[in-house]
């Protein structure tokens, strides 16, 4: 009796013991990707940042190369993954509105569309639409607070697309 439950917990184990052990999480990403190029983004949305798209473009260049195992790449032509995209949207919105219908806070609201375009190993396209927002009190201009809340918004962006490459749902 005590042969046989050594045998099963053994086999039981033995199943569930990981192939391999790795602290960079590859998900469904296809082994055939190793390079990907991101080309600046659109800027389609009215009142948006001049330097706003490149900005991002950029964050999103570092967050994939930091975050996933590809490689950025120089041109279009060497990349398995292109990244493309367009800000549609950029709004301010109050919100929390008090006695007197003043507002307590605002709420900066960015919503990107990207067309994740994959060569390898064969064609194939993902959509991808992310919309963050951030919320700042109405008592601050948003001249003063727009850098760091662009800065808190591209960080969820970013974390979207990777995790749309990662694993693609």
């Amino acid at each position: 009796m005590k042969f046989i439950f050594a045998i099963t917990v053994l086999i039981l184990c033995s199943s569930c013991w990981p192939r391999s052990i790795s602290f960079v999480d590859v998900g469904s990403m296809d082994p055939a990707w190793e390079v990907f190029y991101v080309e600046t983004l659109k800027n389609e949305a009215p009142n948006t940042p001049m330097s706003y798209s490149a900005t991002l473009s950029e964050d999103i260049k570092d967050g994939v190369q930091n975050n996933t195992r590809l490689l950025l790449g120089n041109s279009v032509d060497s990349a398995q993954v292109l990244i493309e995209g367009s800000i549609v949207s950029y709004s301010i919105t109050p919100v929390a509105l008090q006695e007197g219908d003043n507002a307590s806070q605002n709420r900066l609201t960015v919503s990107v569309r990207f067309e994740i375009f994959i060569t390898e190993p064969e064609e194939d396209k993902m959509m991808l639409t992310s919309t963050r927002f951030v919320d700042y009190p109405s008592s601050q201009d948003l001249g003063s607070v727009e850098t760091e809340l662009l800065q808190e918004l591209n960080t969820q962006i970013v974390q979207d697309v990777v995790n749309k490459l990662l694993s693609n749902w």
